[in-house]
């Protein structure tokens, strides 16, 4: 691909050559004639005269091209016993059939389809059906609780919902099928069917409205691949919103398609018959991006593992997993690493496989301190590489493109920004900053092939949450700076979405569930630093006066509150009943102020705090080194 440098540039200097050109490593019905339409702009279009079908490019090409009988995806499933490899021929015959069985349910091309699974290769054909027949899906992890499984029913309005009897976590087998019952009763759009995938270990019983997987799939015709508009969207999956909404996140079918393609060789060095292990959850954008469509999208094989990284049973699962499926890449949050280290500190447990197919770890979706770093590179003696991304972008913004040219690693740094993102940091007047100066991160428009191109059905909140606070520009979300080598440090968010073990809740979200407590007067939640998850969220209310209950009482009912509304998930274990929060004197809480004491920062207080003496009452409580998880 040449050096990193030239490329860098030239995806800088001359996209519409940059992106055409990778462009020619996916399958067109019609091929686009040009790269880039920014005819709208600031809502910027890629491929726009282009025509593909995304599942024929990462299912049935490979079969044309005479790899049917290679492995596409293998299902590896400790919680289980269970192990399972489908072919990419296998695949695709599952994908058709399911594809068919939507049809037959009336679902075409722009009908959504929410699919509420656990790590199961269903769920990664139900995806595949979805993008076969041009119909949008709608990712929803299987942890969240009915409420919010509600709010996005509500806003995705789905024509079918697909999901399963239960899910596994560790030993505890939990009944999704009550679950989605609630969440429809709650819900204002009311879809037309539920296909249930009937599972062993729990079955659901079935009601009016609902399909049997097995029965509906045996009786449908398969489905052909039908091409769409690049500019057609591939799914939307939602990410936190500060006001506690969801944003529904749009991927489209061209731009994710080039961009994923691309990426599996240049940031990730994986190729057709080479094996991706991505530890984490097809809820999440990076079981989208590279448990199922990146690697199958490059003929590779990738692995879909049902399971933890500790406890199922023990800490060498993922040692197994790659020693057992010849793994040359491995994709995991740092959270799996640090509870992995906890478990097993020296180790120990990789002496029983044999790693030498493996060549790169890749962590992402929190910032890796140079802890876990060290101890996972001098464990594994390969390349440890961190890289920053979001579920916006749906590919690394920042990484070491191990497959252009790999660069000296800084601990700390997920390096250098890949080709196609115009990186910068700036100031709060629009300004950039010196390098190794902190400010805002945030990203030149137009954004590469691949990141969101708006909001589902809300272009005023994508541009208000995006694109308002610099004109020409995307904001991150995120703070951090530049050094003079051109490495990017991510230091955290700069809103109130926090990132717990990899996943970005709101903490606005648990203080609407706080506030809803019949005793709350009011309240605030933040995220809090901590050594294995990255943060866990801690709230604070103030009961209502004249509430004359035991605070420990009120405090298990929150706790019990949150996780009923949002699901365990949210990983809020702590409330504390105080008698007030720090305010500014017009009445903004100041969560900022108390999240730096909290994380044992010198935190200066503000001038326009209303009674300084609240925040030193708090400081005790707030900070409590000794009570870290």
């Amino acid at each position: 691909m040449g050096m990193y440098e030239d490329v860098f540039r030239t995806s800088l200097e001359d996209p519409e050559r940059f992106w055409l050109r990778a462009a020619e490593g996916v399958d067109w019905e019609v091929a686009p004639s040009r790269a880039l339409d920014s005819s709208a702009a600031p809502f910027h279009r890629w491929f726009p005269d282009g025509r593909l079908n995304v599942c024929f490019n990462a299912v049935d090409r490979h079969v044309e091209a005479g790899r049917g009988e290679q492995a596409a995806l293998i299902y590896d499933s400790p919680v289980t016993g269970t192990r399972r490899t489908y072919t990419y021929a296998g695949l695709r015959d599952e994908v058709a059939a399911f594809a068919g069985a939507l049809t037959g349910l009336g679902v075409g091309q722009g009908d959504r389809v929410v699919i509420y699974m656990p790590m199961v290769p269903e769920a990664a054909v139900a995806m595949l059906a979805c993008a076969r027949i041009g119909a949008v899906h709608s990712v929803v992890f299987g942890g969240f609780a009915p409420p919010e499984l509600a709010v996005r029913i509500d806003d995705a309005t789905p024509k079918v919902v697909v999901s399963a009897s239960c899910g596994i976590e560790g030993k505890r087998v939990i009944p999704y099928k009550p679950l989605l019952d609630r969440a429809i009763e709650l819900a204002g759009h009311k879809p037309y069917k539920q296909v249930i995938l009937q599972r062993p270990q729990e079955r659901a019983e079935l009601g009016p409205d609902d399909l049997d997987w097995s029965d509906l799939v045996a009786d449908a015709s398969p489905a052909d691949c039908v091409p769409v508009a690049a500019t057609d969207p591939l799914y939307i999956l939602y990410t936190s919103g500060t006001t506690g909404k969801p944003k529904g996140v749009v991927r489209d079918c061209g731009g994710c398609a080039v961009a994923l393609h691309w990426s599996m060789g240049a940031v990730y060095d994986i190729g057709p018959g080479e094996t991706m292990f991505t530890g984490s959850d097809v809820g999440w954008v990076v079981g989208h991006s590279y448990i199922v469509y990146g690697p199958l999208l490059a003929g590779a094989t990738t692995v879909l593992y049902e399971g933890k990284p500790v406890g199922t049973p023990d800490a060498g699962q993922y040692w197994r997993v790659a020693a057992e499926h010849g793994v040359k890449t491995m994709f995991t949050a740092p959270t799996a690493f640090r509870a992995i280290r906890k478990e097993d500190p020296k180790g120990t447990l990789t002496a029983e496989y044999d790693l030498s197919g493996l060549r790169y770890l890749f962590l992402a979706g929190e910032r890796l301190d140079p802890e876990t770093y060290h101890w996972a590179a001098t464990l594994l003696d390969i390349p440890v590489i961190d890289h920053w991304w979001q579920t916006e972008t749906g590919w690394p913004i920042v990484a070491n493109p191990v497959g252009i040219e790999a660069a000296p690693v800084k601990p700390g740094s997920p390096t250098r920004p890949l080709p196609g993102w115009d990186v910068r940091v700036l100031d709060p007047a629009g300004q950039p900053v010196p390098a190794g100066v902190d400010g805002a991160i945030v990203v030149k428009l137009p954004l590469p092939p691949g990141s969101l191109p708006t909001l589902w059905n809300d272009d005023d909140r994508y541009v208000a949450s995006y694109l308002s606070a610099y004109d020409g520009y995307y904001l991150t979300g995120d703070s951090g700076r530049i050094d003079e080598d051109g490495y990017v440090y991510v230091m955290g968010r700069t809103d109130d979405v926090i990132n717990v073990a990899g996943h970005r809740l709101s903490t606005g979200s648990m203080e609407e569930a706080l506030a809803a407590h019949p005793d709350v007067a009011e309240c605030a939640v933040i995220g809090v630093a901590d050594a294995l998850k990255g943060q866990v969220p801690r709230g604070f209310v103030v009961l209502k006066a004249g509430t004359d209950r035991d605070p420990k009482e009120v405090e298990a009912e929150l706790v019990r509150l949150v996780r009923e509304r949002i699901g365990a998930v949210a990983s809020l274990k702590e409330v504390a009943v105080v008698a007030a929060l720090p305010k500014t004197r017009s009445g903004k809480i100041l969560r900022k102020t108390m999240r730096g004491i909290a994380d044992g920062h010198d935190e200066p207080i503000p001038s326009t705090v209303d009674d300084p003496s609240v925040i030193e009452t708090l400081r005790p409580l707030l900070h409590r080194p000794d009570r870290r998880d």
